[in-house]
Parts: structure tokens; C-alpha cells; sequence
């Protein structure tokens, strides 16, 4: 009996346990099969050409001949395109530039260590900038339609994608150049997603109309793509294990070596900081978008009031003095406890703590400052809003108001020292509108109020009014000037 009962403990235990292996080695398989899809469906060594590769990016080096002709039309090209607004034009343009092939070069020989293709590269990679922003240069120069349109203005200041578009662009490219049977189309779609050629045009453009701040944004953005694509060159030629170009003599071997490295060290800290800077300046931008946004377009005027976001400006600066410009129009100004409610309210954002706002509103000034404002706002922006009907005629309507408003005033200074100057016995000049009506139309009608010296005769008071009248109505050209004697709190 013990027997049986030692027989049917022992049973189950051997049971579990065979039963424990299995799912282990079940397990392990199954780890397996996941790590063997992974690894061929990420693994692009297999299928690398890399004589080929080498070989491809070194013949797209050189700009002589077919390649700098092809640059020059391609430049004039996305100059035109960007210069008439489209979007398609720079594309195409885009499609037929050979821009690409020295910043490869540049990428591919610092991983390898070969120096001489490193110099033949950074060569053509100067005639290639200096050639394509003397040909925008001279058609921005010449032509005579230079408006700043959008796709302009968009090239004059980067940001995170930018940096983003770059890298993840030039890993694209480098892959598809290294597959055995290169994939056009990947290589198409990097040249247009990295957009080198818009911002060389932008500096041409900046160059031409002496726009030193288009110029830099413009060249900067270059930069960056260039820095970007050349370290995710440098990163997938380390990656597939590009073999390293041997030099006969070990000195020059070792310092050569030694300089690539340097080099790669050296392209590594700008690209980090672009990085982080740029990345600083994105963060900013969403974090005042959101406050505009949450903050300032929901209020509500009580009367005639526009807040202008289009015309508002986020400036964004590393040294710690962003500021936000907020633009208002009409009649009813923000009150000061609302600006400051507003102010308190931006420590709610991160990036805003210590951002200075400030609030520009015409209501705040005196009807010329208003006016003077105006229209310059308006002048400044009247080539860029070509195509924003919307905001013209925000623009023209508020003119007109303005101008109406102006027209009615008189300079009333003016014509109380030259009454003063005719009139000898007048002791006081007012001035002011009647509103008036008889229910069934209302006028307003320009009156102005005097007061004549005690020791004055009436006579020549009486006098004194009429002519002082007809000469008011001369003198404004309006027919419709009233004048009222006011004497001991009464008008007569």
C-alpha cells in the first residue's frame, strides 16, 4: 500500500517537471524565431554593396561640366518657384539637383579615413555653395518681382524638424545608396525632404534685397542639413563596417587617423549644440503658441476691439531676452489689469518664466499716433499679404475709419492763436461737436465756443461773431460750423 502511495506521488512530480522543460524550450524557441525575423528584417549588411557604394558616392563628388550646369538651372529653377510661391516648381527643382553628392562624400571619407576624397569633397562642396548663391544672388538682383512670399520667409528660420529631417533623411539616402540595386526613389524623396537648394536661394534672395537677417537664417538652415546628413553618412558607413583606406606609410596612416577622428569629434559638438539649441527654441514656440492661443484669443472685447495674431511676433533668443509682441486694433484698449493678469499667467508655461510680453494697441495713443501706426503697419506689410484678402481688408477698413476720424479733427491750436491774433477782444475759444437730432435723422455738427472780454463793447462783439464765423467756415471749408457766446454760465 505505501508502495502505491509513494508510486503516486512520485508520478506527478516527474510529470511537472518534463512539463517545465517543454515550455522553457518552447519559450527559447520562440525567442529565437522573434530574434531571427528581427535581425533579417532590420539587417542591411547582408545586401551592401560596398565597392559599389564607395564607388556611386565618389563619382557624385565632382561639380565640373554636365553637374555644374545642371546645378546652375536647378537654382534658377527653385528661385523662380520659390519667388512665384510654388511649392511644386522647388519640388521639381529639387528633383534635378546634384547637391547632394560632396556632403556624402564628406560623410563617407571621415568614416573611412581617406583624406584625399575628404579634401576633393570639401572642394566642391564650396564651389557648390558658392555657385548656387551666385546664381540666386543675380536672379533675385535682376529680376523685378522680388516678393517675400511664404516659401521664402519659411527658409530664413530653423527648427527641431529641420535638424530631424536632416539626420533621418541623409540615414535614408546612405541606406539606399549602399542596397545592391540603388532605390531612385528613396533618393528622390531625400532630396526633396531635406530641401538643401531652397535655403541657398533664400540667401541669394537675402543678399539681394541686402536682408543680412534672411541670409543668416537661411545659410544656418543649410548648415544644419548639411551637418545632419554628413553624421548620419559617417554613422551608417561605421554601422556596415566600411573597410578603412590603408596608407603605406604608419605615420601618415596614425595622423591622418587621428585627424579624421578629430574632425568627426569636431562635427559632433556643433551638431549636439545645433541640436539642443534649436531644440530650445521649438519648446519656446510651442509654449507661447499655447499661451496666445489659451490666453489671449479668447477674450472677449465689450466693444470695437481685434486682436491682430498674424501681425503678433514670438522672438526667441538664447542670451534670455525672448519676448512676446502682442498686436491690437479699434477702439477698445485692454484694460491694465487684464495685461497683467496675462503676465502672471505665462509662469504657468515652462519656457515663458522670464519671457517679457508686450502689448501694442493703437487705442493707447492719441488719433495721429493711431493713424501714423497704421498705415505703416500697413505699408510694411502690404507685399507680404498679396494673397491674405482677409487681412488687407481688416487693414483697409480700419484706414478708413482712421482717415475719418483725422478728417474731422481740426488743428485746433492753430486756429485759436490765429483768432487770438484777429480778434483782440476774445478772452476764451472752446470747441467741441453737438450731437443733435429732430427723430427722424441725427447730426453732428462742429460748434465752437467763445467768450469775449467784460470790457468789450457789445457792438463790436456782435460784429465780431459774424465775422469770426464766416471766417471759421472758410477756414475749415465747412459750411456747417456753428459759434455760441458764452457768458456767465449760459450760452446765447
Amino acid at each position: 500500500m505505501e508502495n502505491n502511495l509513494n508510486q503516486d506521488n512520485i508520478t506527478p512530480n516527474s510529470n511537472e517537471g518534463g512539463g517545465s522543460e517543454e515550455v522553457k524550450k518552447d519559450f527559447q524557441g520562440l525567442l529565437g524565431s522573434v530574434k531571427k525575423f528581427l535581425s533579417e528584417l532590420l539587417d542591411i549588411r547582408t545586401n551592401t554593396d560596398q565597392q559599389a557604394t564607395k564607388e556611386a558616392i565618389i563619382a557624385d563628388i565632382p561639380f565640373k561640366g554636365h553637374t555644374s550646369w545642371i546645378l546652375i538651372c536647378s537654382i534658377f529653377i527653385a528661385s523662380i518657384g520659390l519667388n512665384a510661391n510654388s511649392t511644386a516648381v522647388v519640388i521639381g527643382a529639387m528633383l534635378i539637383s546634384p547637391l547632394m553628392g560632396p556632403i556624402l562624400g564628406i560623410g563617407m571619407s571621415v568614416a573611412i579615413n581617406d583624406i584625399d576624397t575628404l579634401k576633393r569633397s570639401l572642394k566642391n562642396f564650396a564651389v557648390m555653395v558658392v555657385l548656387s548663391v551666385i546664381t540666386a544672388y543675380l536672379f533675385y538682383r535682376f529680376f523685378p518681382l522680388r516678393d517675400e512670399s511664404s516659401e521664402l520667409l519659411a527658409r530664413t528660420e530653423p527648427d527641431i524638424r529641420d535638424v530631424l529631417i536632416a539626420f533621418f533623411g541623409g540615414l535614408a539616402l546612405v541606406i539606399a545608396r549602399a542596397k545592391k540595386g540603388t532605390i531612385a526613389s528613396v533618393i528622390f524623396g531625400v532630396a526633396i525632404a531635406t530641401a538643401l537648394m531652397p535655403p541657398l536661394c533664400t540667401v541669394g534672395f537675402g543678399l539681394a534685397i541686402g536682408n543680412w537677417e534672411y541670409a543668416r537664417g537661411a545659410m544656418y538652415l543649410f548648415i544644419i542639413n548639411t551637418i545632419f546628413i554628413a553624421l548620419a553618412t559617417f554613422l551608417v558607413i561605421k554601422l556596415l563596417k566600411f573597410p578603412m583606406v590603408r596608407y603605406v606609410n604608419s605615420q601618415r596612416r596614425k595622423l591622418i587617423a587621428r585627424l579624421a577622428s578629430l574632425l568627426a569629434v569636431l562635427v559632433m559638438i556643433p551638431a549636439g549644440f545645433t541640436f539642443y539649441s534649436v531644440f530650445k527654441k521649438s519648446l519656446f514656440n510651442r509654449d507661447a503658441e499655447a499661451f496666445i492661443t489659451e490666453k489671449i484669443e479668447p477674450y472677449q472685447f465689450s466693444g470695437e476691439g481685434k486682436f491682430l495674431k498674424d501681425f503678433s511676433e514670438v522672438v526667441y533668443n538664447d542670451e534670455g531676452n525672448s519676448k512676446i509682441e502682442l498686436f491690437f486694433m479699434g477702439n477698445d484698449g485692454v484694460p491694465d489689469n487684464v495685461i497683467a493678469t496675462w503676465r502672471a499667467q505665462m509662469a504657468e508655461y515652462k519656457q515663458l518664466k522670464d519671457v517679457k510680453l508686450a502689448v501694442v494697441q493703437g487705442s493707447r495713443s492719441d488719433e495721429a499716433n493711431e493713424l501714423k501706426y497704421v498705415n505703416e503697419l500697413y505699408e510694411s506689410q502690404k507685399s507680404m499679404l498679396t494673397s491674405k484678402d482677409e487681412k488687407i481688408q481688416l487693414l483697409e477698413s480700419e484706414l478708413m475709419r482712421l482717415n475719418q476720424i483725422s478728417s474731422n479733427q481740426i488743428p485746433f491750436h492753430e486756429i485759436s492763436l490765429e483768432a487770438k491774433t484777429n480778434y483782440e477782444n476774445l478772452d476764451r475759444i472752446g470747441y467741441a461737436y453737438l450731437i443733435s437730432t429732430d427723430f427722424a435723422k441725427t447730426d453732428s455738427i462742429p460748434l465752437f465756443e467763445v467768450t469775449w472780454k467784460k470790457e468789450a463793447k457789445r457792438a463790436e462783439t456782435v460784429k465780431d461773431m459774424i465775422k469770426l464765423q464766416d471766417w471759421l467756415r472758410l477756414r475749415l471749408s465747412n459750411k456747417n460750423i456753428q459759434i455760441k457766446e458764452y457768458t456767465f454760465g449760459v450760452l446765447s
